[in-house]
């Protein structure tokens, strides 16, 4: 049987093996050929790797082996994201130290990726909690506090009195701990700060040079940064109700001053200074910002929370009438950190305010109509209009448009001085905030600043990092253990020599994760870089990872190359030149017991699928019972619908589940794992093997060259085409359609290389199949790696494959010896011809009046005259 002729379980290790013995891999960065530096975003150390990280670094090796053989120098590193939570809830529930814990789930994964056979560079690996690679984030740090790109202020966080630690806004869910369950706390908390918003505009900007980049990706930074162009308001306290204090205005940012005449309410943050004063003195006031502190900042959870306010009694004036008076609430929708902390509503320009008058029983006034609309009749409904219009029931403003509205308010309240200030000023406002990185954790870099009584806080010096983490920690209690270490935290101040005490907080594993790809182009160097090698090898060329880290991760990265290239270390401002987003591995899912919530999840090893007349069933192998196919989802542990990688490499080895994750769907989307997709796969890798090694001892002897004529040439000009479409899709990440691309060349040759293989092929067809089998074979090398050595070695290739060029195609034999005309009749597209591209005008003219849609246009009358444009078009004029 084929299996038994193809063994992967055999064959692939000992490939490994070679590849490793040779250091096939290894990247030597004096090489002085032209670089090409891929890279997967690198996996966090949770226990074992899933089919996802299948697709996703098979993805990023078929692009380092195909590079490889085009002569580049290739870089395609591996490590470990290595910090975080997980390992300290580890320790707490398992008892277990969160190193140990880390490293022994490195060696599982590792061994794992080894059996993929990817063509990684394995003396590069580092994990990011390795003491080497965080003492050079902690120089990074301090390099970064001497340029004012790092600082320490008092903050607003999400805390978690149980577990005793910051949560992020997403780890807040309906204002409880993700773990914990308990209700979140808004606390002030003092906390470091990376300076991003320094680099706002340059972050913004600098998005349309990022040209292979997924446009949805920059589309999502862009939003994030959020940068918006306005009006500072100042509005007159008109009664304070003696909730004020002693506050005489309110200041407000706002996109739309065009509206201000549309105005019915005020909302203002919890924390802002007059919610707190109003707090002061109106017990329910003080109880809803107590509440609206428990819930979460994000803007995720702001948007889908329901919208609540609460009046505070207090009335502001409007800029144009000193007689209207406006009311001013708190508002759980509002954030502190935005603008002011305070808005003006407006229901009828902006869904969210209508949703809030109308609960509030404010004002609705209609300020804005489409053009051409009926200002007499025009009203606003159950939706806002938002969109741009005419300016109606807006006094001065009403007829105009609304960006000469925009100019009119602005224009006006920049005028009126208030106070010894203008009433009005023009500003750019950016969404994003800087970047808070204190966690109170334990696993995590070391923050290295040290607290003196008398010193303030003193960085430590250089010659005395790494600031390494205590091994002898202690996780009975929740919160950070490094709090409560009897020595760790004690250190003399290195200024004055007094008893001080080291910062306890640890870095945001974000910030690990910024910098690494920096790292991997030198990581056994003293400093943090080298930044004549980091120069050559970055920015990255092709970044491979996950549409969820399109936001933070890739944001906080491009912020640490400018903060790097600031500090000396690098002289480029982007980290990855090309990103590509992969979709996910789906599957389907399965439940015993009915459909319903009280159905148990079934994984894929207990059932069995049977098909008949296109209905599929599934049963419990054990029971025979029939059990319900679910949706495809994402995998997971929950749903039980996961597949074990390990079981799929033992059982049909790497290549077939690297050519099955890379074959049936275009990369960027999701691809749907079946049992019978993947036989098919291996079925696919045996009848490779069966072709070429059953007719390898006829091509022996062969000269591998094109074929001229008859049956030889066919075969030529399937490999050539080949050979030069899978390149171009490989270069465009278009991976399933190269795979299409081999599937038909394995067609084209299946029965050619059956005859040779019984002696019933002449020389120059042996010839011809020989320099195809040597094609086919360096066209799906970089998917199926192991395999193609052992076609190329049968097929008698000099040394390894991985190690060859790739081959140069033959022009003449990938054109096509056909082309299809266009046939007008009276300047009217009526048919299309297919013909030789060599076919003399007098066979074409022909061949045009034998077309039947031609015949019914030119209904029995003779043309005047056929046109010919030599391999462009057909004119017929009747």
């Amino acid at each position: 049987m084929a299996s038994e002729r193809y063994n992967p379980r055999k064959v692939e290790p000992e490939w490994q093996k070679k590849w490793n013995d040779d250091n096939v891999f290894v990247t030597d960065n004096a090489d002085p050929r032209e670089t090409y530096y891929v890279l997967e975003m690198f996996p966090y150390p949770s226990g074992r790797i899933h089919i996802g990280h299948v697709r996703n670094y098979a993805m990023g090796d078929v692009v380092a082996r195909y590079k490889r053989a085009r002569g580049f120098n290739v870089l395609h590193p591996m490590g470990w994201d290595a910090f975080g939570m997980p390992a300290e809830n580890a320790a707490m529930q398992n008892k277990v130290h969160p190193k140990d814990w880390t490293y022994e789930n490195i060696a599982t994964m590792r061994n794992q990726l080894k059996s993929m056979g990817l063509s990684l560079d394995w003396t590069r690996e580092f994990a990011t909690c390795d003491v080497e690679y965080y003492q050079r984030q902690q120089h990074l740090f301090l390099d970064m506090l001497e340029k004012n790109l790092v600082y320490r202020k008092q903050s607003k966080v999400n805390w978690d009195p149980v577990d005793m630690t910051v949560l992020a806004n997403e780890q807040v869910i309906e204002g409880r701990g993700w773990r914990s369950g308990a209700l979140v706390e808004q606390r002030e908390l003092v906390q470091w700060f990376f300076k991003i918003t320094d680099f706002a505009q340059d972050l913004l900007d600098a998005l349309d040079t990022l040209d292979h980049w997924p446009e949805k990706v920059r589309l999502m930074q862009k939003n994030w940064i959020g940068r918006s162009e306005g009006l500072l308001i100042r509005w007159d306290i008109a009664d304070g109700a003696g909730k004020a204090g002693d506050q005489e205005e309110l200041q407000v940012y706002t996109t739309r001053p065009d509206t201000i005449f549309g105005a019915s309410f005020m909302a203002i943050s919890a924390d802002h200074p007059l919610a707190r004063e109003a707090a002061k003195h109106d017990d329910k006031v003080a109880a809803f910002c107590a509440e609206t502190r428990h819930t979460g900042t994000s803007l995720a959870a702001l948007e889908t929370a329901e919208k609540k306010g609460i009046d505070t009694g207090i009335r502001v004036r409007h800029p144009f009438d000193e007689s209207w008076e406006l009311p001013v609430y708190v508002a759980n929708f509002v954030l502190m950190d935005y603008g002011t902390g305070a808005i003006f509503g407006c229901p009828a320009g902006d869904q969210r305010d209508l949703d809030f008058a109308r609960k509030y029983g404010l004002p609705v006034t209609p300020i804005v109509m489409p053009k051409g609309g009926d200002a007499a009749t025009f009203e606003i409904g159950d939706e806002a209009y938002t969109d741009d219009g005419v300016m109606i029931n807006s006094r001065f403003l009403d007829g105009m448009g609304t960006d000469e509205a925009f100019e009119t308010i602005a224009g006006k309240l920049e005028a009126e001085i208030v106070r010894g200030a203008p009433r009005g000023e023009r500003k750019v406002n950016f969404r994003l905030r800087d970047w808070g990185i204190s966690r109170q954790r334990y696993w995590g870099c070391p923050i290295p600043v040290i607290h003196c009584d008398d010193c303030g806080v003193v960085p430590v010096p250089k010659a005395d990092l790494p600031v390494k983490l205590p091994d002898d920690i202690d996780f009975e209690k929740p919160g950070n253990p490094l709090d409560r270490h009897p020595t760790w935290r004690n250190v003399a101040c290195p200024h004055c020599g007094k008893p001080a005490r080291r910062e306890t907080d640890t870095m945001d594993t974000f910030v690990d994760s910024s910098w690494y790809y920096t790292r991997f182009t030198a990581p056994h160097e003293d400093a943090p870089t080298d930044p004549a090698i980091a120069d050559r090898w970055l920015p990255v060329d092709q970044y491979i990872g996950g549409i969820e880290h399109a936001i933070l991760h890739l944001l906080y990265s491009r912020f640490f190359t400018r903060a790097m290239k600031a500090t000396g270390h690098v002289s480029h401002d982007e980290p990855f030149k090309g990103l590509f987003t992969q979709g996910m591995v789906v599957h389907e899912t399965y439940r015993a017991g009915g459909s319903g919530p009280n159905g148990r999840w079934v994984s894929p090893t207990e059932i069995r699928i049977e098909e008949n007349d296109g209905t599929r069933k599934a049963f419990l192998i054990d029971t025979d019972e029939e059990i319900t196919i679910g949706s495809i989802e994402k995998m997971s542990k929950s749903k039980k619908n996961v597949i074990d990688p390990d079981d799929i490499l033992s059982t049909y080895g790497a290549d077939t589940a690297r050519f099955f994750v890379l074959s049936d769907s275009p990369p960027d989307r999701d691809v749907v794992w079946t049992e019978a997709g993947v036989q098919g796969t291996f079925r696919f890798v045996q009848r490779i093997w069966r072709l070429i090694s059953e007719a390898a001892p006829a091509l022996a002897a062969a000269e591998a060259k094109p074929g001229t004529g008859g049956k030889a040439l066919e075969i030529s000009r399937a490999a050539h085409k080949t050979l030069k479409a899978v390149a171009g899709d490989i270069e465009a990440l278009a991976f399933n359609k190269a795979i299409a691309r081999i599937y038909e060349l394995v067609n084209v040759l299946a029965a050619p290389l059956t005859e040779a293989a019984k002696g019933k092929a002449d020389a120059e067809t042996l010839g011809a199949l020989k320099e195809a089998s040597l094609f086919l074979t360096h066209c799906f090398a970089p998917m199926m790696p192991h395999l193609a050595e052992e076609c190329w070695q049968v097929l008698g290739g000099t040394g390894m494959l991985a190690m060859a060029a790739w081959p140069a195609y033959d022009a003449a034999l990938t054109a096509d010896n056909e082309i299809t005309l266009p046939v007008q009749v009276n300047g009217k597209k009526r048919a299309e011809l297919t013909v030789a591209r060599d076919a003399d005008p007098e066979s074409i003219k022909a061949a045009v009046m034998e077309l039947e849609a031609v015949v019914r246009a030119l209904d029995g009358k003779a043309p005047k005259k056929i046109i010919v444009v030599p391999q462009r078009i057909v004119n017929i004029v009747v």
